[in-house]
């Protein structure tokens, strides 16, 4: 029997681009015998509902053809059902593609590991109702995200160099309270808090290098507080993730994770959550990805 896939689109990825290559996908899916049903919503709300619609009728996956933050809207349908999750990277960043070990910059090796891949089951995470797979940033790496929406242009990566830049100017330490597993209490001054059920946001930095998907935990980094100089010299190290030996980093792991602070944002995956503070819970075993 030929396999039922559900292919969810973001029109909006990589600046529109992503839909000219979705043509040859779904013509590599149809030719290998898959049936393949397409879905594009007017909104991130009307798409999330027809994602959760087809993963009503129990595909064989539901396939996000987009970047992190359409892995992200995906991942609100199939967390906690038995429906597989396929991923075909087509953003910007494609991190939570990556931790996964699937082709990043090759749509059609992606497509053929939908059809011969192995589905996995993995961990997610959640913020109250809202489902995780990969980072939540609280600090300055969300302040940079808050910016780079505002700005119309430049567009991609270069709009959060951009962001990055003006932040930094007036950029002041944040005092935060973390609390791991409702029994250590964390209060601090710093630049930044992350939790990642993954290791990696924004294009490869690796933020939570020791971060694993089966574990059953959340590894959190803190970047104490540090002077401007200090920070550019130390955050680049977040590409290679050598930045948690700084001595004003802190890295701890736990099941439940409370951060609060004021006048924070929290992003998940890339996406907006909400004004802190938050609980980020892992749930182990939630997420079945079809992985190589």
């Amino acid at each position: 029997m030929s396999p039922h896939l559900a292919l969810l689109a973001n029109p909006t990825a990589r600046n529109g681009g992503a839909l000219r290559l979705m043509e040859p996908v779904v013509r590599r899916l149809r030719s290998r015998g898959a049936d393949v049903s397409v879905i594009v919503g007017d909104d991130a709300a009307d798409a999330l509902d027809r994602a959760c619609t087809a993963v009503a009728e129990r595909p064989d996956a539901l396939v996000a053809f987009g970047g992190d933050g359409l892995v992200h809207l995906a991942l609100q349908a199939v967390a906690g059902t038995d429906v597989p999750l396929g991923i075909i990277p087509a953003g910007t960043g494609n991190d939570i593609a990556s931790a996964f070990g699937l082709p990043s910059k090759d749509t059609l090796a992606a497509a053929d590991v939908v059809l011969g891949g192995t589905p996995r089951v993995v961990d997610a995470a959640r913020i109250a109702d809202e489902w995780f797979a990969g980072v939540v940033c609280c600090g300055f790496d969300s302040r940079v995200n808050e910016r780079a929406n505002r700005l119309t242009r430049p567009r991609g990566v270069a709009k959060y160099l951009v962001a990055l830049a003006q932040e930094l100017r007036s950029f002041q330490p944040i005092p935060f309270r973390v609390v791991l597993d409702e029994q250590e209490v964390l209060e601090l001054e710093a630049m930044l808090v992350a939790v990642g059920n993954t290791c990696s946001y924004g294009a490869g930095m690796k933020v939570c290098p020791s971060a694993l998907y089966d574990d059953g935990l959340l590894d959190v980094t803190i970047l104490g507080a540090v002077g401007k100089g200090e920070f550019l010299r130390t955050f680049p190290r977040v590409f290679k993730g050598t930045h948690v030996s700084h001595p004003a980093v802190i890295t701890r792991r736990a099941r439940s994770v409370r951060v609060e602070a004021p006048d924070v944002v929290a992003y998940a995956d890339g996406e907006r959550v909400g004004a802190i503070p938050v609980t980020c819970e892992v749930v182990p075993a939630a997420l079945s990805v079809i992985t190589l």
